[in-house]
């Protein structure tokens, strides 16, 4: 099959990852030079390029406005991709009814598979395709990987050398910026994402009181057990949101940037991003990779 047969695709998850290498390939050779990449193997400019999001209709407000802002920023729009459901539902409404009102969790990520891999690999179809990943070369994971045998991955940022530093640099010199959310969180996703940690939950009562209530929502014990279905194993959003433990959760928090601040480099970029960077560092690595690109 020859290579004007060959779809080329970049997952847009409306993190940063996923958005700068969008930006950075459609020139890439520009984006080398102005990064000091200078042994990176020259690449064609990525023309005939589609951009798909997986939208789960659960995601923050702000990651709706980013997209819109690459859109116009590339020049070309991101095709809307979300699973079948009926009409008035969103697709994790959809399934959640499917899958008996459990939540995911780590355990049982239910809602990875349904609402982004399945609609991702359905708008591909039998196609050959080469889908760009925004994994860097200063991470240790592989993010999405399909098993179908028409998709092969590839990771430009690896394979030239770009590091978080240079991902910012992309956001920052191209005019894009960040995502608003990264005030506040660290990955894109769901509002109600289960890999959020506390101060992230806080984080969403503050900046979005309502999405907060509807995550409240989903909880619930079942009566004949006395189970309950919670975003977190340990306390539920009602527990969460008690004032004191809200000062708790920040008070911890506090002291994890102080210890972190105190480990970081002195790199000015990074200052601009202070915020951010000590979300990463915090993180604990887990998370649906196809998600939080």
């Amino acid at each position: 099959m020859s290579d004007s047969e060959t779809r080329h695709i970049i997952a847009i998850s409306g993190g940063k990852d996923s958005s700068a290498l969008a930006i950075y390939l459609r020139e890439p050779n520009r984006w080398q030079k102005h990064l000091g990449k200078t042994e990176a193997e020259p690449r064609e400019p990525l023309e005939d390029v589609e951009f798909v999001f997986c939208d789960t209709g659960t995601e923050l407000e702000e990651t709706y406005e980013y997209l819109d802002r690459l859109e116009t920023k590339l020049g070309k729009p991101i095709e809307r991709l979300q699973a079948d459901s009926p009409p008035g539902k969103t697709p994790f409404d959809h399934y959640l009814e499917l899958y008996g009102g459990f939540l995911p969790s780590a355990n049982m990520r239910w809602c990875t598979r349904n609402l982004k891999i399945k609609p991702f690999e359905n708008y591909i179809g039998d196609d050959p395709v080469i889908n760009y990943v925004g994994i860097r070369a200063d991470e240790d994971r592989e993010g999405y990987i399909s098993t179908k045998d028409n998709i092969t991955s590839v990771f430009p940022f690896r394979e030239d050398g770009l590091v978080k530093e240079d991902i910012y640099r992309i956001l920052e010199d191209s005019g894009m910026g960040r995502p608003e959310y990264y005030d506040w969180r660290s990955r894109s996703g769901c509002y109600f994402c289960f890999f959020q940690r506390r101060s992230e939950w806080v984080g969403l009562k503050e900046n979005h009181p309502e999405f907060f209530e509807k995550a409240k929502e989903y909880e619930k014990v079942d009566e004949e057990t006395g189970e309950s279905f919670t975003w977190s194993d340990t306390e539920s959003l009602d527990e969460l949101e008690d004032p004191e433990r809200i000062e708790e959760i920040k008070e911890r928090a506090e002291q994890r940037r102080e210890r972190l601040k105190q480990n970081m480099s002195n790199r000015s970029l990074m200052s601009l991003y202070f915020e951010d960077e000590v979300r990463d560092l915090e993180d604990d690595g887990k998370g649906c990779n196809i998600c939080h690109l």
